[in-house]
Protein backbone atom coordinates (compact mmCIF):
# COMPACT_ATOMS: atom_id res chain seq x y z
CA UNK A 1 0.00 0.00 0.00
CA UNK A 2 1.69 3.33 -1.11
CA UNK A 3 2.68 5.55 1.95
CA UNK A 4 0.74 7.77 3.81
CA UNK A 5 -2.42 5.85 2.39
CA UNK A 6 -4.51 3.42 4.61
CA UNK A 7 -7.68 1.94 2.32
CA UNK A 8 -7.14 1.09 -1.21
CA UNK A 9 -8.35 -1.47 -3.74
CA UNK A 10 -5.44 -4.79 -4.56
CA UNK A 11 -3.81 -4.70 -7.21
CA UNK A 12 -3.37 -8.12 -7.62
CA UNK A 13 -6.91 -9.33 -6.44
CA UNK A 14 -8.91 -6.27 -6.83
CA UNK A 15 -10.65 -7.25 -3.05
CA UNK A 16 -10.45 -3.94 -0.64
CA UNK A 17 -8.46 -3.24 2.13
CA UNK A 18 -8.60 -0.90 4.88
CA UNK A 19 -5.01 -1.00 7.20
CA UNK A 20 -5.67 -0.28 10.90
CA UNK A 21 -2.01 1.12 11.63
CA UNK A 22 -0.81 2.01 14.85
CA UNK A 23 -0.98 5.88 16.22
CA UNK A 24 2.75 5.96 16.24
CA UNK A 25 4.20 4.41 13.52
CA UNK A 26 8.06 4.63 12.34
CA UNK A 27 8.42 8.02 14.31
CA UNK A 28 5.13 9.63 12.64
CA UNK A 29 1.60 10.43 14.09
CA UNK A 30 -1.40 9.11 12.30
CA UNK A 31 -4.46 11.01 13.21
CA UNK A 32 -7.66 8.68 13.28
CA UNK A 33 -10.25 10.91 11.33
CA UNK A 34 -13.37 12.12 13.56
CA UNK A 35 -16.07 11.95 10.75
CA UNK A 36 -16.47 11.00 6.54
CA UNK A 37 -18.48 12.65 3.84
CA UNK A 38 -19.16 9.92 1.47
CA UNK A 39 -19.28 9.87 -2.32
CA UNK A 40 -22.55 10.69 -4.17
CA UNK A 41 -21.54 11.55 -7.44
CA UNK A 42 -20.54 7.87 -9.49
CA UNK A 43 -17.17 7.60 -11.32
CA UNK A 44 -19.19 7.56 -14.58
CA UNK A 45 -21.21 10.51 -14.19
CA UNK A 46 -17.38 12.56 -12.69
CA UNK A 47 -15.92 11.41 -15.88
CA UNK A 48 -18.72 12.97 -17.97
CA UNK A 49 -18.69 16.07 -16.28
CA UNK A 50 -15.15 16.78 -16.78
CA UNK A 51 -15.46 15.57 -20.43
CA UNK A 52 -18.11 18.27 -21.07
CA UNK A 53 -15.70 20.77 -18.48
CA UNK A 54 -13.09 19.98 -20.78
CA UNK A 55 -15.32 21.03 -24.32
CA UNK A 56 -16.20 24.60 -22.53
CA UNK A 57 -12.71 25.16 -21.27
CA UNK A 58 -11.64 28.69 -21.25
CA UNK A 59 -11.46 31.35 -24.13
CA UNK A 60 -8.36 31.45 -23.67
CA UNK A 61 -7.00 27.85 -23.46
CA UNK A 62 -4.66 26.20 -25.75
CA UNK A 63 -6.66 24.77 -28.50
CA UNK A 64 -5.18 21.25 -27.65
CA UNK A 65 -6.92 21.21 -24.08
CA UNK A 66 -10.33 20.86 -25.76
CA UNK A 67 -8.78 17.42 -27.38
CA UNK A 68 -7.41 16.68 -23.88
CA UNK A 69 -7.68 12.57 -23.06
CA UNK A 70 -8.03 11.32 -19.54
CA UNK A 71 -5.82 8.77 -18.99
CA UNK A 72 -6.59 8.18 -14.84
CA UNK A 73 -9.11 8.43 -12.89
CA UNK A 74 -8.64 8.19 -9.04
CA UNK A 75 -11.65 8.89 -6.23
CA UNK A 76 -9.77 8.74 -3.44
CA UNK A 77 -10.73 10.38 0.34
CA UNK A 78 -9.15 13.15 1.34
CA UNK A 79 -8.25 14.08 4.62
CA UNK A 80 -9.58 17.71 5.89
CA UNK A 81 -9.14 19.69 9.17
CA UNK A 82 -12.18 21.02 10.76
CA UNK A 83 -11.92 23.95 12.51
CA UNK A 84 -14.50 26.05 14.71
CA UNK A 85 -14.56 28.51 17.42
CA UNK A 86 -16.19 31.58 18.80
CA UNK A 87 -14.59 34.66 17.81
CA UNK A 88 -14.91 37.80 19.60
CA UNK A 89 -14.04 40.92 17.39
CA UNK A 90 -12.91 44.61 18.49
CA UNK A 91 -13.05 46.72 14.98
CA UNK A 92 -12.66 50.29 13.81
CA UNK A 93 -14.26 51.56 11.06
CA UNK A 94 -14.90 54.62 8.60
CA UNK A 95 -18.47 55.22 8.04
CA UNK A 96 -20.17 57.07 4.72
CA UNK A 97 -23.84 58.40 5.27
CA UNK A 98 -24.94 59.78 2.02
CA UNK A 99 -27.29 62.46 1.77
CA UNK A 100 -28.41 65.09 -1.17
CA UNK A 101 -28.22 68.73 -1.71
CA UNK A 102 -29.45 71.40 -4.21
CA UNK A 103 -26.65 73.57 -5.71
CA UNK A 104 -26.58 76.56 -7.72
CA UNK A 105 -24.27 76.85 -10.91
CA UNK A 106 -23.77 79.24 -13.92
CA UNK A 107 -23.89 77.65 -17.42
CA UNK A 108 -24.05 78.97 -20.94
CA UNK A 109 -27.65 77.67 -22.60
CA UNK A 110 -28.02 77.29 -26.71
CA UNK A 111 -28.02 80.65 -27.52
CA UNK A 112 -24.90 81.23 -25.47
CA UNK A 113 -26.37 83.27 -22.79
CA UNK A 114 -25.26 83.13 -19.11
CA UNK A 115 -28.33 81.08 -17.15
CA UNK A 116 -28.34 80.36 -13.52
CA UNK A 117 -29.79 76.77 -12.42
CA UNK A 118 -30.44 74.49 -10.07
CA UNK A 119 -29.20 70.51 -9.78
CA UNK A 120 -29.22 67.84 -6.89
CA UNK A 121 -25.72 66.97 -5.35
CA UNK A 122 -25.08 63.56 -3.08
CA UNK A 123 -22.74 64.10 -0.68
CA UNK A 124 -21.23 61.90 1.79
CA UNK A 125 -19.94 62.76 5.46
CA UNK A 126 -17.91 60.41 7.34
CA UNK A 127 -17.48 59.46 10.56
CA UNK A 128 -15.52 56.80 12.49
CA UNK A 129 -17.33 53.92 14.34
CA UNK A 130 -15.38 51.47 17.30
CA UNK A 131 -17.57 48.50 18.13
CA UNK A 132 -17.26 44.85 19.13
CA UNK A 133 -18.88 41.96 17.01
CA UNK A 134 -18.72 38.42 18.34
CA UNK A 135 -19.75 35.37 16.09
CA UNK A 136 -19.78 31.73 15.92
CA UNK A 137 -16.93 30.61 13.68
CA UNK A 138 -18.16 26.88 12.23
CA UNK A 139 -17.05 24.58 9.38
CA UNK A 140 -13.76 26.07 8.14
CA UNK A 141 -12.37 22.93 6.16
CA UNK A 142 -8.54 23.03 5.34
CA UNK A 143 -7.07 20.63 3.72
CA UNK A 144 -4.53 18.09 5.81
CA UNK A 145 -2.53 16.82 2.51
CA UNK A 146 0.70 17.91 1.70
CA UNK A 147 -0.18 16.67 -2.16
CA UNK A 148 -2.98 18.71 -2.32
CA UNK A 149 -3.19 22.48 -1.36
CA UNK A 150 -5.73 24.69 0.59
CA UNK A 151 -6.22 26.64 -2.87
CA UNK A 152 -6.69 23.50 -4.61
CA UNK A 153 -9.19 22.33 -2.49
CA UNK A 154 -11.28 25.59 -2.13
CA UNK A 155 -11.71 25.46 -6.14
CA UNK A 156 -14.25 22.58 -5.49
CA UNK A 157 -15.54 23.52 -2.49
CA UNK A 158 -18.03 24.05 -0.39
CA UNK A 159 -19.03 20.31 0.68
CA UNK A 160 -22.32 19.99 2.60
CA UNK A 161 -20.88 19.45 6.17
CA UNK A 162 -24.68 18.53 7.54
CA UNK A 163 -24.19 15.12 5.55
CA UNK A 164 -20.94 14.21 7.76
CA UNK A 165 -20.88 10.98 9.58
CA UNK A 166 -18.73 9.28 12.40
CA UNK A 167 -15.66 7.69 10.89
CA UNK A 168 -16.64 4.42 9.88
CA UNK A 169 -13.65 2.25 7.78
CA UNK A 170 -16.48 0.19 6.50
CA UNK A 171 -17.04 3.64 4.11
CA UNK A 172 -13.87 3.94 2.61
CA UNK A 173 -13.51 0.00 1.63
CA UNK A 174 -12.92 0.00 -1.65
CA UNK A 175 -11.83 3.84 -2.11
CA UNK A 176 -8.24 5.24 -1.92
CA UNK A 177 -8.00 7.06 1.51
CA UNK A 178 -5.10 8.87 2.26
CA UNK A 179 -3.88 9.73 6.10
CA UNK A 180 -3.02 13.32 7.10
CA UNK A 181 0.10 14.59 6.27
CA UNK A 182 -0.09 17.88 7.66
CA UNK A 183 -0.44 17.75 11.73
CA UNK A 184 -3.33 18.94 14.00
CA UNK A 185 -1.52 21.90 14.79
CA UNK A 186 -0.89 23.34 11.04
CA UNK A 187 -4.46 22.31 10.63
CA UNK A 188 -5.29 24.66 13.70
CA UNK A 189 -3.47 27.57 12.46
CA UNK A 190 -4.64 26.87 9.17
CA UNK A 191 -8.14 27.03 9.97
CA UNK A 192 -7.49 30.39 12.08
CA UNK A 193 -6.00 31.87 9.53
CA UNK A 194 -8.89 31.11 7.45
CA UNK A 195 -11.37 32.16 10.45
CA UNK A 196 -9.82 35.67 10.34
CA UNK A 197 -10.19 36.15 6.70
CA UNK A 198 -14.06 34.81 6.98
CA UNK A 199 -14.30 37.63 9.72
CA UNK A 200 -13.12 40.24 8.00
CA UNK A 201 -15.79 39.06 5.22
CA UNK A 202 -18.11 39.45 7.55
CA UNK A 203 -17.44 42.63 9.69
CA UNK A 204 -17.40 44.26 6.05
CA UNK A 205 -21.31 43.10 5.88
CA UNK A 206 -21.78 44.02 8.95
CA UNK A 207 -21.03 47.49 9.14
CA UNK A 208 -23.93 50.05 8.66
CA UNK A 209 -23.67 53.24 6.35
CA UNK A 210 -24.75 53.53 2.78
CA UNK A 211 -20.30 53.14 2.22
CA UNK A 212 -17.69 51.71 4.68
CA UNK A 213 -14.11 51.05 5.27
CA UNK A 214 -13.03 48.51 7.61
CA UNK A 215 -9.72 49.93 8.80
CA UNK A 216 -8.61 47.25 11.83
CA UNK A 217 -9.59 44.49 13.26
CA UNK A 218 -8.39 42.72 16.51
CA UNK A 219 -9.53 38.58 17.30
CA UNK A 220 -9.38 36.98 20.74
CA UNK A 221 -10.59 33.29 19.85
CA UNK A 222 -12.68 30.95 22.33
CA UNK A 223 -13.96 27.59 22.33
CA UNK A 224 -11.82 26.03 19.24
CA UNK A 225 -11.82 22.59 18.41
CA UNK A 226 -10.61 21.03 15.14
CA UNK A 227 -11.72 17.42 14.02
CA UNK A 228 -10.22 15.70 11.18
CA UNK A 229 -12.71 14.67 8.05
CA UNK A 230 -11.94 12.81 4.75
CA UNK A 231 -13.34 14.29 1.93
CA UNK A 232 -15.03 12.39 -1.07
CA UNK A 233 -12.58 13.48 -4.36
CA UNK A 234 -11.90 12.37 -7.64
CA UNK A 235 -8.70 13.02 -9.29
CA UNK A 236 -8.41 12.99 -13.08
CA UNK A 237 -5.22 13.05 -15.34
CA UNK A 238 -5.61 14.15 -18.21
CA UNK A 239 -2.97 14.49 -21.27
CA UNK A 240 -3.17 16.78 -23.98
CA UNK A 241 -0.44 18.69 -26.72
CA UNK A 242 2.74 16.85 -27.11
CA UNK A 243 3.07 15.54 -23.63
CA UNK A 244 1.45 18.09 -21.56
CA UNK A 245 -0.68 17.12 -18.19
CA UNK A 246 -3.44 18.76 -16.09
CA UNK A 247 -4.81 17.76 -13.24
CA UNK A 248 -8.70 17.49 -12.70
CA UNK A 249 -10.63 18.08 -9.64
CA UNK A 250 -14.12 16.62 -8.89
CA UNK A 251 -15.66 16.83 -6.02
CA UNK A 252 -17.21 13.71 -4.82
CA UNK A 253 -20.20 15.05 -3.26
CA UNK A 254 -21.86 17.69 -5.18
CA UNK A 255 -20.11 17.30 -8.86
CA UNK A 256 -18.05 20.70 -8.80
CA UNK A 257 -15.55 20.42 -11.38
CA UNK A 258 -12.35 22.25 -11.07
CA UNK A 259 -8.67 22.60 -12.63
CA UNK A 260 -5.38 24.82 -13.73
CA UNK A 261 -5.90 25.49 -17.59
CA UNK A 262 -3.33 27.07 -18.98
CA UNK A 263 -3.48 30.14 -21.18
CA UNK A 264 -2.22 30.37 -25.10
CA UNK A 265 0.12 33.40 -25.64
CA UNK A 266 -1.03 33.68 -28.91
CA UNK A 267 -4.96 33.89 -28.37
CA UNK A 268 -4.57 36.34 -25.35
CA UNK A 269 -2.41 38.10 -28.24
CA UNK A 270 -5.17 37.76 -30.92
CA UNK A 271 -7.63 39.23 -28.01
CA UNK A 272 -5.87 41.97 -27.20
CA UNK A 273 -5.94 43.16 -30.66
CA UNK A 274 -9.25 42.21 -31.33
CA UNK A 275 -10.36 44.64 -28.17
CA UNK A 276 -8.32 47.54 -29.85
CA UNK A 277 -10.06 47.10 -32.94
CA UNK A 278 -13.18 47.61 -31.48
CA UNK A 279 -12.44 50.30 -29.52
CA UNK A 280 -11.07 51.57 -32.70
CA UNK A 281 -14.45 51.10 -34.22
CA UNK A 282 -16.27 52.48 -31.86
CA UNK A 283 -14.28 55.37 -31.92
CA UNK A 284 -14.64 56.46 -35.55
CA UNK A 285 -18.91 55.45 -35.43
CA UNK A 286 -18.97 58.05 -32.35
CA UNK A 287 -16.61 60.67 -34.70
CA UNK A 288 -18.66 60.22 -37.96
CA UNK A 289 -21.53 60.83 -35.45
CA UNK A 290 -20.78 63.83 -33.88
CA UNK A 291 -18.93 65.15 -37.00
Amino acid sequence: MPAHTFAAVCPYCASPSVVDRPVESGGFRRDRPDFILGFDVTREAATGRVEDWIGRSRLFAPSAIKQAKVTKIQGIYLPAWLYGGVARSEFDARIGEDYTTTETYTTTDAKGKSVTRTRTVVKTEYRSLHGVHASYILDVVVTASKGLGNEELETVEPFDLRAMRRYDAAVVSGWAAEEATLSKEQGFQAGRDEARNKIAQKLRSFLPGDSAQLLDFRTEFSEENTELILLPIYVFAARYGEGKRLRILVNGQTGEVQGEVPNSPLKIAVGVLLGFAAIAIVGLIIAGATS
